[in-house]
């Protein structure tokens, strides 16, 4: 999958796993922050949903608190997260 399949892929991924009712692909800014100002505002409980997620659909295991730091920096960073484990 290339990467612009899969920031939009995980835009949509977001949406539903996060119920962001009202919101469209569009709405969302790939390189805005996840969490605080600036960006979506979500929170840890969000930060729980989207780690179930990234586990089930990508196989993706977040083992250390700085990885998920990173990896929830924004969507774009969490597709790049995706593609480096798919290498």
């Amino acid at each position: 999958m290339e990467r612009s399949e899969l920031i939009s892929q995980l835009k949509n991924d977001v949406i539903e796993c996060l119920n962001l009712a009202g919101t469209s692909p569009n709405d969302l800014d790939e390189n805005a922050p996840l969490f605080g100002d600036g960006g979506l505002g979500l929170d840890s409980i969000d930060a729980l949903e989207l780690v179930v997620m990234l586990e089930k659909k990508y196989s993706l295991t977040i083992e250390d608190k700085s990885d998920a730091k990173t990896l929830f920096a924004s969507i774009s960073s969490m597709a790049d997260s995706i593609l480096a484990l798919k290498k």
